[in-house]
């Protein structure tokens, strides 16, 4: 009687021989599929026989679990083709991030696994592709795998005596340290014997491939600690101390302190930078009130997402160039306290709240920002119910009426921090008003689904614009003084877009800046241009409040003028000479990080007298904190 398929036997007359050989080929197949979907510089399959170490290293992490998989399964092909897709998933979804956001898959990446459930499965879902051939692609590689589990047959036994344990064993403990970043890796992945560019990711994986990339740079941050030098600081800080303490003698408000309002607008820039907009005015209430204030570029350590890293920056006034390991902040900070400006504020009286229209677990927020001091978090289910919505997230219209409703005519000053979010990608969502969308002119040669997505954003650009325009006007009105800093987190992912029209500076677009205002409604200043770099915003409000600081706010407005190249391109490497712009960069490296551990604060000048209300960085959590996350 014939055996059913599901049961048939292993391949018994086959010699061990046969079956290594078979299994060798596979290793093979595997290897040079891999190097053909990644098409690196250093694993290619053009460069498979000059470089066949770059090619077996990147191939290494799939080979080991294909191998184990075999050794559970017994099944060659069901093995080798599962570890093959789960890899290929790996590359697909690199393929998106690069096409958003020109920056391949880095280890923190793998983090927003678990944002999925906090309002992130439709955030993300959104930049899946809309064609249905990919996602057929997959089911199809699904069939072929079931279709090898039920009719392959086993290559070898079932009954190995301890063999298969210990094979497998073996595997699994060789896998899971590599998952894990043991040092013991280094040996292969330390960057010693492939091409490791820690400032850059998208050389690393062009040269070494994609796989080997994100085990380099989670090894180098897994096990390189970063530990400050307190001198290195502590002789910034006597360099810089004539000019600090000029500033810091010299701030302090005489009269009534200001409210506070922060709208960090989402992928908001002024156009004009590019070719084809030069002499568009598309932000007219941008330029309207910069005329009677302070403003110009921002440059932010993120370009298309990211925005908590731009977010993370004004609010604590920390560089992320100097922490190497923080690419999503507020997922992998583990500070129950992080010195900011929202502290610095409480410090001296100040009510802090931050308003976002969106689920108050995305990006960790509701427990970053009781680190990082906020009395109170306002989140999309504490807005009115009939707050208007604009394509896929809540209208701009709906974040100015709630700023308003939240500001009080009487008690404390306030502090408010609004993140908005109605022009947050993809661009490929239908406006509420598809009339005034279609009305908007664009270059000739942008065309198709470029021209959609353009005129898409733009469409939103004008409405954030116009909130701006609106805000000042209704902050102008009140009795209280108000101070308004406006900015961009980063530019829109409209990769396509971008290449097709460059720039008037001649540079790509992850050089190029945002933008920032600081104005005070009710009581215009002179207009003054001044580039900035995202973390010196906040010693840029604090002075232009009169108000205290512990001294860190301040020494970045003295420092920072120091480090004008750098504001240019926060995230590149430094030339070869060593200049005096180097130095006081290393030096600001170790500040930076003792400020992140709180033991910074004994080095800073303190005029006690102007400072008494202030809370050393290492204090242990007020009560005021209980306050918790509005929901």
């Amino acid at each position: 009687m014939t055996q059913p398929a599901t049961c048939r036997p292993p391949l018994r007359d086959r010699s061990t021989a046969t079956r290594l050989g078979l299994t060798l080929l596979a290793v093979v197949v595997f290897t040079l599929a891999t190097g053909l979907i990644d098409g690196g510089e250093g694993v290619g399959l053009s460069q498979a026989w000059s470089q066949p170490s770059f090619l077996l290293a990147n191939a290494l992490p799939g080979l080991l679990l294909a191998t184990l998989l075999l050794v559970v399964s017994r099944r060659l092909l069901l093995s080798f083709s599962l570890a093959f897709l789960l890899q290929a998933l790996v590359y697909a979804v690199n393929a998106l991030k690069v096409s958003n956001l020109h920056t391949p898959l880095m280890p923190a990446d793998f983090r927003m696994l678990g944002q999925l459930r906090r309002g992130g499965l439709k955030l993300l879902g959104s930049y899946l592709p809309a064609s249905p051939w990919p996602y057929l692609a997959i089911l199809a590689a699904i069939a072929l795998i079931v279709a090898a589990w039920r009719l392959e047959a086993p290559l070898f036994a079932r009954r190995t005596r301890g063999k298969r344990l210990a094979s497998g064993a073996l595997l699994l403990g060789l896998f899971g340290s590599l998952l894990a970043g043991v040092p013991g890796w280094m040996k292969i992945y330390g960057g010693h014997h492939l091409w490791l560019e820690p400032w850059s990711a998208s050389a690393t994986a062009e040269h070494s491939g994609l796989l080997s990339s994100l085990l380099m740079f989670h090894l180098h941050h897994g096990h390189t600690r970063q530990k400050p030098d307190p001198a290195a600081a502590q002789a910034l800080i006597a360099r810089a101390n004539l000019p600090l303490r000029e500033r810091l003698f010299a701030n302090g408000h005489n009269g009534e302190a200001p409210d506070i309002v922060v709208v960090q607008s989402e992928s908001f820039f002024d156009p004009s930078i590019m070719k084809g907009f030069e002499h568009a005015n598309l932000t007219p209430q941008l330029r309207r009130l910069a005329a009677q204030g302070a403003s110009g570029a921002l440059h932010v350590p993120t370009f298309g997402g990211g925005t908590i890293r731009t977010e993370f920056e004004v609010l604590t006034g920390l560089s992320l160039r100097y922490f190497d390991d923080l690419q999503f902040p507020y997922l992998q900070m583990n500070h129950k306290i992080v010195p900011s400006l929202v502290r610095s504020l409480r410090a001296q009286g100040y009510e802090t709240v931050a308003l976002h229209g969106n689920d108050p677990g995305f990006w960790n927020r509701n427990t970053a920002f009781t680190a990082i001091g906020f009395d109170r978090f306002i989140a999309r289910s504490a807005f009115p119910a009939n707050a208007p919505m604009d394509g896929q997230y809540m209208a701009d219209h709906a974040m100015t009426s709630e700023i308003m409703a939240q500001l009080k005519d009487a008690g404390p000053p306030q502090f408010i921090f609004a993140i908005s979010l109605e022009a947050h990608g993809p661009y490929d969502v239908t406006p509420a008003d598809t009339a005034a969308r279609d009305a908007i002119p664009v270059p000739a040669n942008i065309t198709g689904q470029d021209r959609v997505e353009l005129q898409n954003y733009l469409y939103h650009l004008h409405h954030a614009d116009e909130e701006l325009g609106r805000l000042a006007d209704l902050l102008a009105k009140r009795d209280r003084p108000t101070l308004l800093l406006f900015y961009g987190d980063h530019l829109p992912a409209l990769t396509q877009v971008f290449d097709a029209t460059g720039f008037v500076d001649g540079e790509d677009m992850l050089s190029q800046a945002g933008t920032w205002l600081l104005v005070n409604p009710r009581n215009p200043m002179p207009a003054e241009q001044e580039s900035l770099a995202s973390w010196m915003l906040p010693g840029r409000l604090l002075e232009q409040a009169g108000l205290h600081d512990d001294g860190y706010f301040t020494l970045t407005q003295v420092v920072g003028k120091q480090l004008a190249a750098l504001t240019r391109a926060p995230g590149a490497p430094l030339p070869p000479e060593d200049t005096t712009e180097q130095q006081v960069d290393r030096d600001m490296a170790n500040v930076a990080l003792l400020r992140m551990k709180g033991k910074l604060d004994a080095l800073l000048p303190r005029p006690e007298a102007q400072l008494a209300g202030s809370v050393p960085e290492h204090a242990d959590e007020s009560p005021r904190d209980a306050a918790g996350v509005t929901h």
